[in-house]
């Protein structure tokens, strides 16, 4: 295990990790996110496919208190690049719209949000990162995200979620597995850098069926990042309310990592791991709790992972 941790602070990883990526992409140099919130609904909060939103989700459990307090657009990218820069040692940012859903909105709109965001300091951000929904994705707003590709990394992030019909239909999804396929068969050729986001540990959800996600990421190969998260339970969401009245079976940290063990060699090796777990604000999160601050599940999950020997895509 000695050997393991050593090899952790090393920076090596049984996985194709995304810090790695940016490191090798940018000559060495330290890239961060900049999160900011456009202020966006959603077509499942506004009635437009329903209210109330996924039933897993506390929009504010996702998002930096900075950004939620912080007025406009631009204060939110220059604060954002001063705490990466003096906090970080940041040297280079990507600018990222994160809460809610930053492509639902009409196109030039939307153009004149990125516009802004990405004017703040172009000299020192190298790309751009959209968060959003598959069923808020259209060939118009495609070409918009593309047409940043000759100056920026642009990354279009979709969320996932389950590959299961049945279980978007229990978290009041307002989506269908089928709206993913058809947003990915429309970035199949696209210069946009594509990741879809997934959560694992729905109760009704099998161990199997948890697997089973490795093989429909692997099948599309327009898919470059994934984002694994195991469910949380928070304050605001209707899930939270359900877990106070009736708790129900959650991952502990060495149950979710058992799990990454075996999900990591089933998945594509040149997919890039952005990330292996979400923690949402600790005052917002009931469940789990693992008494642990982010940069140590972190290390429990590295470590881990290599001293079992675990090598993302080598059961392929």
């Amino acid at each position: 295990m000695q050997l393991a941790e050593d090899t952790v602070k090393q920076g090596f990883k049984g996985y194709n990790n995304y810090g790695a990526w940016l490191r090798k992409k940018y000559d060495g140099q330290r890239v961060f996110k900049v999160i900011v919130d456009g202020g966006f609904t959603c077509p499942n909060r506004d009635g437009s496919k329903g209210y109330g939103g996924c039933t897993y989700c506390n929009v504010d459990s996702f998002t930096p208190s900075v950004s939620r307090s912080t007025p406009t657009l631009r204060e939110q990218v220059v604060k954002g690049i001063e705490r990466a820069r003096n906090g970080n040692k940041a040297d280079k940012f990507i600018i990222y719209f994160q809460p809610n859903t930053n492509t639902y909105a009409p196109t030039h709109y939307l153009k004149m949000m990125y516009d802004e965001a990405l004017s703040v300091d172009p000299e020192n951000t190298v790309g751009l990162s959209i968060g959003t929904r598959p069923d808020c994705i259209d060939a118009e707003k495609i070409a918009l995200l593309e047409s940043y590709t000759d100056r920026f990394d642009v990354d279009l992030e979709m969320g996932m979620e389950s590959i299961f019909n049945d279980t978007l239909n229990q978290i009041n999804r307002g989506c269908t597995h089928e709206d993913l396929l058809n947003a990915l068969k429309l970035v199949e050729n696209s210069k946009l850098d594509i990741c879809v986001h997934t959560i694992f540990g729905f109760p009704w959800e099998s161990h199997e069926m948890m697997l089973k996600y490795a093989d429909e990421i692997n099948r599309h190969p327009q898919i470059k990042f994934v984002k694994f998260h195991h469910l949380h339970i928070v304050e605001g969401s209707v899930m939270g309310v359900k877990y106070k009245r009736e708790p129900f079976k959650l991952f502990s940290l060495p149950e979710y990592t058992d799990f990454l063990c075996e999900l990591l060699p089933l998945v594509r090796s040149d997919v890039v791991v952005q990330r292996l777990f979400g923690l949402s604000d600790m005052e917002l999160l009931i469940a789990p709790n693992w008494q642990l601050k982010k940069s140590e599940i972190q290390h429990y999950i590295d470590s881990a992972i290599l001293s079992r020997g675990v090598i993302q895509g080598s059961a392929l």
